[in-house]
């Protein structure tokens, strides 16, 4: 809002950047909402999940057929990024950012309790509940934070305990969302909250960085913004950053990250020059300074990227996997989302809410 726009306006007299911005868990809902009234934005920033579902319903433009230059654009950004707009071998957006999480971790509790810093899942479990309890001041301390639970939040933990959401092909769940890793993940999950040992979903829970910031969360899993989050609002609190502890499937992260796509309704001219702008080296790098990793290659040579904290995360991507990539994905995450929640309520045991989220997938992914 205050260098971007501003400078996009100055390098392109004519062009005016009316920018609205939504909560990111309403953007999801507006965009549906818009394209059903037929006042989609010209352009809009995307999960990259979402690029298949939006292209299923005939909404976005194909770049690749409509835009003459696109193939020089594309090229300057990162082919792993740009995988995420490419949906039947089509383009349907540029990358604008890429992200994945690590574990995040209170140094002096680890170090009061003496506990290592857990390189497996078992030991991450075992840290947990160790670093749990009340305080010295005698309030609920919990082991681990987790603020939701969606497959943004739960499968870095499925996949690095050797589970997993569908087949590789994203058109089969049985056998996968219900394998033992799987119900092992999930039910692990719920022993722990049963135990007091995680919390974050719940409505009036501590947020996050503020709940990591003074001392009740211990640990949480997040991505590169949360280092700048930190910087601001708690600047002395000591903290470190490893791997997702291993599991049978491995050190799995999530790839996470955001693409910037173009409505078919779109003034296409200016909406491509915006495109182009917002994945120039310039604008990367400034966004970099507000936690975003770059998908342009100069970018990530830059002095900006090289100071800042994103080694971490950029290791995490090298493994890292993307949610299944199929156009009900949206509506998958919202079912996994209340089954997992039952099972924390403690209303469906893990293998029950796995069983019946199987043949609801499979009937999804059949349409």
């Amino acid at each position: 809002m205050n260098v971007l726009i501003p400078k996009f306006e100055e390098e392109n007299p004519g062009i005016k950047v009316n920018a609205v911005s939504h909560e990111w868990a309403d953007l999801h809902e507006k965009l549906l909402i818009s394209a059903q009234s037929n006042t989609l934005p010209d352009v809009a920033r995307l999960d990259s999940a979402w690029v298949p579902e939006f292209e299923k319903m005939g909404i976005l433009t194909a770049l690749d057929e409509e835009i003459p230059d696109y193939n020089d654009t594309a090229a300057g950004l990162l082919d792993s990024a740009m995988s995420t707009a490419n949906v039947g071998g089509h383009s349907y957006g540029l990358a604008l950012n890429t992200n994945s999480k690590v574990l995040f971790y209170n140094v002096k509790a680890l170090t009061d309790a003496g506990i290592s810093v857990p390189k497996t899942m078992d030991e991450f479990v075992s840290a947990v509940k160790s670093l749990s309890g009340t305080n010295a001041n005698g309030q609920q301390v919990w082991g681990y934070n987790e603020p939701a639970l969606a497959g943004w939040n739960l499968c870095p933990f499925i996949w690095s305990m050797g589970g997993a959401i569908t087949d590789n092909e994203g058109t089969k769940a049985s056998g996968y969302i219900n394998s033992p890793e799987t119900i092992e993940a999930i039910q692990t999950f719920a022993d722990l909250y049963a135990q007091g040992a995680i919390t974050g979903w719940n409505s009036g829970d501590i947020p996050m960085t503020d709940g990591f910031g003074t001392g009740r969360y211990m640990m949480l899993l997040e991505g590169p913004w949360k280092i700048a989050e930190l910087q601001g609002a708690y600047p002395d609190f000591e903290y470190a950053v490893t791997e997702i502890p291993a599991g049978k499937g491995g050190s799995i992260s999530v790839l996470g990250g955001e693409d910037i796509s173009m409505f078919k309704s779109a003034n296409k001219d200016a909406a491509w020059k915006f495109m182009k702008f917002m994945t120039d080296p310039f604008a990367q790098e400034e966004m970099a300074k507000c936690g975003q990793i770059p998908v342009n290659k100069e970018a990530l040579e830059s002095d900006t990227v090289k100071e800042a904290s994103f080694a971490p995360f950029i290791d995490a991507i090298k493994t890292a996997k993307s949610r299944p990539t199929v156009a009900c994905w949206s509506e998958m995450d919202s079912e996994l989302s209340v089954a997992v929640t039952a099972v924390m309520n403690g209303e469906k045991t893990a293998k029950e809410a796995m069983d019946e989220l199987a043949v609801t997938f499979d009937e999804m992914l059949s349409k």
